[in-house]
């Protein structure tokens, strides 16, 4: 009879290990384009083993110090309005892949939006207005597709940081409107402060950290630079307890791609496709076997999958590289 409940147990163990690993994001960060999907775009993202993708609808600011978005108009990308989130989401749902919404702000000549601020409390307001329009109109979408995440914001320190109360009466007209798991795109720097996570259900966090200053960090190169950040990562967590979510990871596959991650300028040539590929595998290592850890989403993924990246390209993007025989091998286990 005891044999019998240890084998019984054992079976159980390894089923709930299982479910558990199964529950984690092994998403893409899916770029939206002037096009309507189809299979030919969504089959690599399952040959990649990939179970949830990030679909990024855009707004428009002219500059940092403007209070008004401009958002789902005819001028856009199919892939960057409303319609082109369903569409794409549609398509996707087709193979129960699971969805992240996240929506993104860009300003004018690619300035970072974690510097959006404003010069009067006119213009705040304004921009409170223009920004709840915004989200309100895909946390509608995210309803509508029955996302299993939506993000309510991505990169956007001294917004958070001056309007904390605007942001926790936000929170609450989403919930109203949608009703599946929230998180807000914390950049590194930023997820210690951000002063509302106990009213999400991740912590959600860019995780570009500075890691090496190697030409081609090995992999224990990067899980050496990773012990400091993971320890305040785990802080937070503990904080807060809520699970923490890597709503975009990733290394380019250039030279020295472990000392500021975050670069994303055009730099020309120095290809390193053995860094990139060393960077995800320490990544890896490093997070998702964690209890707490509830995936992440590759940044990033283009639709034309025959078009894109290859062993001359130094940018994001895992596609035809190694990183991307690598990634498939990861995300199956």
């Amino acid at each position: 009879m005891k044999v019998k409940n240890l084998l019984l147990f054992g079976l159980l163990f390894i089923q709930f290990s299982c479910k558990s690993q199964t529950k984690k994001f092994n998403g893409v960060s899916f770029v939206a384009s002037g096009i309507r999907i189809n299979e030919t775009h969504t089959k690599p993202v399952l040959k990649a083993q990939s179970n949830s993708v990030a679909l990024m609808p855009f707004g428009f600011i002219k500059k940092l110090s403007s209070p008004t978005i401009n958002h789902n108009t005819k001028r856009q990308w199919f892939g960057e309005t409303k319609a082109g989130l369903v569409q794409y989401a549609n398509q996707f749902r087709k193979h129960d892949i699971k969805i992240m919404v996240k929506p993104q702000i860009w300003v004018w000549n690619g300035e970072f939006t974690g510097y959006i601020e404003m010069d009067s409390e006119e213009s705040w307001k304004q921009l409170e207005d223009s920004y709840s329009s915004f989200i309100l109109t895909y946390a509608e979408a995210a309803a509508e597709i029955k996302a299993e995440v939506l993000c309510i914001g991505t990169e956007l320190e001294k917004f958070v940081m001056n309007r904390p109360e605007y942001w926790q009466k936000l929170i609450k007209k989403i919930r109203t409107v949608y009703t599946g798991k929230l998180t807000y795109a914390a950049n590194w720097d930023e997820f210690k402060r951000i002063p509302f996570w106990k009213d999400l259900d991740f912590i959600g966090v860019d995780a570009y950290f500075p890691l090496s200053d190697e030409k081609t960090p090995s992999v224990e190169d990067f899980e050496k630079g990773w012990l400091p950040h993971k320890k305040e990562i785990m802080r937070i967590q503990n904080q807060y307890q809520k699970p923490v979510l890597f709503t975009e990871y990733g290394y380019r596959s250039v030279d020295f791609t472990g000392k500021k991650p975050w670069e994303s300028n055009r730099v020309e040539g120095s290809v390193n496709l053995q860094a990139q590929v060393n960077g995800l595998q320490a990544i890896y290592n490093q997070f998702w076997k964690e209890e707490w850890f509830a995936g992440g989403f590759i940044w990033k993924w283009f639709h034309k999958h025959n078009e894109v990246g290859g062993e001359k390209n130094n940018r994001f993007t895992p596609q035809n590289k190694p990183a991307e025989k690598l990634l498939s091998k990861l995300y199956a286990y």
